[in-house]
């Protein structure tokens, strides 16, 4: 189901035949340094993350993380959407793109993107985002899309993550 479109991305639900674009996002350096391991190392790996993650979310609470793609030729190139998770009071965006479409301008058109649907569709007044301490690209996008930081917060007993605030 597509969610949104800018001038140049379409944003829609993930589905199990994008399960190699999957594996690889998830397999990047960055992905596992930033976001951490997943475990997902084949097509299979794959396709139960987006059953039992995205596909899930959407089911239960209509929104999750969403597939970018180019318009001009539907290529994908990353993810980006919203998550609720049991520790957070708040749901949070979260975004990744493979290397080679960095510094494009993709991560804010399509984050902005979702900022839009989480106000207009879902009725969001309020969005957080959690990254590692050492993500400083991530925490330029995040202040770019208007959010500022607000506490530290540990989500696993591995470290403590930054979290920011913004309304949506």
């Amino acid at each position: 189901m597509e969610v949104a479109q800018t001038e140049r991305l379409l944003l829609r639900w993930l589905n199990t035949g994008d399960s190699p674009f999957i594996l690889e996002l998830l397999n990047e350096p960055s992905w596992i340094r930033y976001i951490g391991d997943k475990g997902v190392k084949t097509i299979q790996d794959a396709q139960r993350y987006i059953e039992k993650g995205p596909a899930e979310m959407y089911q239960r609470l209509g929104f999750g993380l969403y597939l970018v793609e180019l318009k001009e030729n539907g290529a994908p190139i990353g993810i980006c959407g919203l998550i609720k998770r049991e520790a957070l009071l708040d749901v949070d965006i979260g975004f990744a793109f493979l290397p080679r479409f960095w510094a494009n301008g993709y991560a804010f058109e399509s984050a902005s993107a979702v900022m839009s649907y989480a106000k207009r569709a879902l009725g969001l007044s309020r969005i957080v985002a959690i990254l590692s301490q050492d993500n400083d690209r991530s925490a330029k996008l995040l202040e770019k899309l208007g959010f500022r930081f607000d506490s530290a917060v540990r989500l696993q007993p591995s470290g403590e993550l930054w979290l920011y605030a913004a309304a949506a």
